[in-house]
């Protein structure tokens, strides 16, 4: 039972994973060619995002670099190319992107950061530190009887930087 239950979920799991990429047919055309696996660079795997579709092993990167190839045989521009692909997946396809109003935070969203986290040193540098006074005469007289009185003493395990030793306790004998 628990046998069969195991080769069930094997397959399960095989059937969910997806299907690998058809091969890669090359243009007949050597400078077609070029120019699809120069758009390949270009061009964001949807799946793998990190990828291009020329690195990807994804089934829709082989499906990308099909439909590539196809438009470049019938002709189309590489800027026609890459408004069919942004029309499809949207602008995050392109490695690239345009810099238009919808993408002016992945353009500018990493140096206003960046700006805005030195203005903030900037400021946080600049913050004005609290003046130390003087004591007045009264200060400096009720202190000198707070250092009189018994209440407060000196540490008796504390060394003195005249000591000649480094700290830690005396013993004596």
């Amino acid at each position: 039972m628990r046998r069969a239950l195991l080769i069930a979920l094997a397959a399960v799991g095989l059937m969910a994973a997806e299907p690998a990429a058809a091969p890669d047919r090359p243009l007949p055309d050597a400078r077609q060619e070029a120019r699809a696996r120069a758009l390949f660079a270009d061009i964001r795997c949807v799946v793998c995002q990190h990828e291009s579709i020329a690195d990807s092993p994804a089934g829709i990167a082989g499906d990308m670099r099909r439909l590539v190839r196809e438009e470049i045989a019938e002709g189309h521009s590489d800027a026609a190319i890459r408004e069919d692909l942004v029309r499809r997946y949207g602008d995050f396809v392109l490695f690239q992107p345009p810099v238009r109003p919808g993408t002016w935070l992945l353009w500018f969203g990493p140096l206003t950061l960046l700006l805005l986290a030195g203005v903030g040193l900037i400021f946080a540098g600049r913050r004005r530190r609290p003046e130390v006074t003087a004591l007045s005469a009264d200060e400096e007289r009720r202190l000198a009887e707070l250092m009189q009185d018994q209440a407060v003493c000196p540490d008796p395990d504390a060394s003195s930087p005249n000591d000649g030793h480094q700290g830690g306790p005396t013993i004596q004998p």
